[in-house]
């Protein structure tokens, strides 16, 4: 067994989190991170008797499949693997080793769950509701961000990007009489997504309301201080009124989105101009929904046709009965 250096180890892991900081200029969050990974590694090089630099190939591999083994998740471990891999990077760099012993090293392959999306009648019921609210003006407010939410399938940041009127500085703003909402999206791309008839009528409530907070902040949704919502102010009350208006899971904003993009797909059957509405980049990203068709598709098969739950014996067979939808759902590859 090799004799460690603990002093030489840690000078190296400090050096190199400078290195991040100071030079690459990562944000403080992210450094805070690589610094508890980096611990784990001097740890398990400790244990394992041997330096930072004379790790190998075989002990990467055998301390990632002790995480594994213990109940760490593949996104996890990646995380870890990321970090561990850019000090060894960074050691090369530096002519201090030979090799990189994380560079061929991949985490555990991670399933790949669907999106979670309410039903069509959950959808409905939650915007739908009304609040008897003490204050009617956040009633009009928290109804109108709802039916943007699940009826444009917008993005928090979207959502909250908008003006109440436009502008060359707003970042996204609702015409009204065209019916169209204008967004600044992802990698700062603009699109334009129709509003429909319940989100308009709800917007004109909430204009008509709005004037009693407005101040300088030209933002559409503004709490009673006159200032544009955070994210998680709007997470909070979307989870409020989730359980106000009796659904049993607390619904965020996201998930609307996913309700929207599958209520759209399972009514059109038209993947392309769910990608145009959702604002991908690109199609695979949108094909994950013919998952969730499939599903939807699946389990109404299952309930409503007589013979989708009959038993090998009561058709005469010996094989075993079909699956259940969501075996199905998982077992299909997306559509093109």
């Amino acid at each position: 067994m090799n004799v460690t250096n603990n002093d030489d180890d840690a000078a190296l892991v400090r050096a190199y989190l400078t290195h991040v900081r100071v030079e690459k200029r990562l944000a403080e969050r992210t450094v805070t991170l690589y610094t508890g990974d980096l611990e784990k590694l001097v740890q398990q090089a400790q244990l394992a008797g041997v330096a930072l630099r004379q790790v190998q190939n075989a002990h990467i591999r055998r301390w990632v499949a002790q995480m594994h083994s213990g109940g760490r998740s593949a996104r996890g471990i990646a995380l870890i693997l990321s970090g561990w891999r850019g000090l060894y990077v960074w050691l090369g760099r530096q002519g201090l080793i030979a090799h990189n012993p994380v560079q061929d090293v991949r985490a555990p392959k991670a399933g790949k769950p669907l999106p979670k999306a309410l039903g069509v009648d959950e959808s409905v019921q939650l915007a739908s509701h009304v609040e008897e609210a003490d204050d009617s003006r956040l009633e009009a407010r928290d109804r109108c961000i709802t039916e943007l939410l699940y009826g444009c399938g917008l993005r928090i940041g979207e959502l909250v990007g908008l003006d109440a009127t436009a502008s060359g500085s707003a970042r996204g703003w609702i015409d009204a009489q065209a019916g169209e909402a204008h967004v600044l999206g992802k990698g700062s791309k603009r699109r334009s997504v129709p509003v429909g008839r319940a989100a308009l009528a709800a917007l004109d409530r909430w204009m008509a309301l709005r004037g009693d907070w407005a101040k300088d902040d030209p933002a559409l949704f503004i709490g009673s201080r006159g200032q544009r919502l955070t994210p998680q102010h709007i997470r909070v009350r979307l989870k409020r009124r989730s359980l106000l208006a009796g659904l049993a899971t607390p619904v965020h904003p996201h998930m609307l989105r996913h309700s929207f993009a599958s209520h759209v797909l399972q009514s059109s059957g038209d993947l392309r101009a769910v990608q145009e509405l959702l604002g991908h980049a690109s199609i695979s990203t949108t094909q994950v929904y013919t998952r969730l068709d499939f599903q939807h598709l699946a389990q109404v098969y299952d309930a409503a046709h007589p013979r989708a739950q009959a038993r090998a014996d009561d058709v005469g067979g010996d094989g075993p009965a079909r699956p259940p939808a969501v075996e199905v759902a998982s077992a299909r590859k997306p559509g093109r």
